[in-house]
């Protein structure tokens, strides 16, 4: 399972894009089943970008589904197909 953590770069928009745009082209070229993308419980408005982002038509077709953990509201766990 790989892992991002968004704290370090939580202040600066450009960093946090980037680094969620690597992570899921990272684990679509590696055939990684899923990915944890944590965000932290704060007030949601990273949480808020980071499932916008996801959300994104270009990024969507990428994954197969998401899964807000419910034990852990501070993590999105993104699973992606298996790889023919």
């Amino acid at each position: 399972m790989l892992t991002l953590d968004l704290h370090p770069v939580f202040r600066n928009n450009r960093d946090i894009e980037l680094s969620l745009r690597q992570i899921v082209f990272q684990a679509k070229h590696t055939g990684e089943p899923v990915v944890q993308i944590i965000h932290g419980k704060g007030t949601g408005q990273l949480r808020s970008r980071v499932l916008a982002f996801l959300d994104q038509r270009h990024i969507r077709r990428l994954y197969d589904h998401l899964e807000i953990d419910s034990s852990n509201t501070g993590r999105i766990l993104v699973h992606f197909a298996p790889r023919p």
